[in-house]
């Protein structure tokens, strides 16, 4: 599905260069469950955000289902992440003033689909994660695994081949972050590709494979049992 060749990022100031990555080389199988590790500032979020295009490379390669991204339009680009990518982050971004159902249906909204079929998709992602009985109710009044589950709902409701998660679990309890990586599971089985950058080595553990970073480079893979 993903291939990720020579991969650089560099951040420029006036003054300053920091190398963010270098030399990323990386293959990722449909259906695959991949876990991303390091310690803070060893640029996971960084390369998340290149493979789901909300960043670009300094330098590299990307292929994503055959389609060369240097080639491609920002236009397409933006359509590409839109239908074939869900994002889910540690600090859910869910809008306070919409429902949750509102929430869920944002991703539609750049897709020419009429409201009834927004809805009908988005209370069915919600269902999907057990919150059936809570569309109408704003991300306040839910607590942070709840909230968790919105995002992924959301993430899911255009059903995306490629779901990218940073640090899902990061800014929950055991229990709950044991909830939500039981959900990540469940669409990996259900045929989603699954990319996960987290600090937790018992998440790791459930995944198929592990690239390890350092200082923005790779120092390990590793398929788990």
């Amino acid at each position: 599905m993903l291939t990720l060749e020579g991969i650089e990022k560099v951040y420029r100031t006036d003054r300053i260069e920091t190398q963010a990555l270098e030399g990323i080389d990386l293959e990722v199988r449909a259906g695959e469950f991949l876990s991303i590790m390091g310690p803070s500032g060893s640029g996971k979020s960084t390369l998340l955000n290149i493979i789901g295009l909300l960043d670009a490379p300094s330098a590299g390669r990307i292929t994503f289902d055959g389609v060369d991204l240097q080639d491609i339009r920002d236009r397409e680009r933006a359509r590409l992440r839109n239908r074939r990518i869900g994002f889910i982050f540690q600090s859910f971004h869910l809008v306070p003033d919409l429902s949750v159902l509102d929430n869920v249906e944002i991703p539609l909204l750049y897709r020419k689909m009429g409201g009834r079929a927004r809805r009908e998709a988005a209370a069915a992602a919600l269902e999907s994660v057990g919150l059936g009985g809570r569309m109408r109710h704003f991300p306040g009044q839910l607590s942070g695994g709840q909230q968790q589950r919105v995002a992924i709902a959301r993430a899911i409701v255009g059903e995306p081949a490629l779901l990218l998660a940073d640090e899902p679990t990061g800014n929950l309890d055991s229990v709950m972050g044991a909830e939500i990586m039981e959900i990540l599971l469940g669409l990996n089985r259900a045929g989603t590709t699954v990319i996960m950058v987290t600090h937790d080595q018992k998440m790791t553990d459930r995944a198929q494979r592990c690239l390890r970073l350092h200082d923005g480079r790779p120092v390990h893979q590793e398929v788990m049992a």
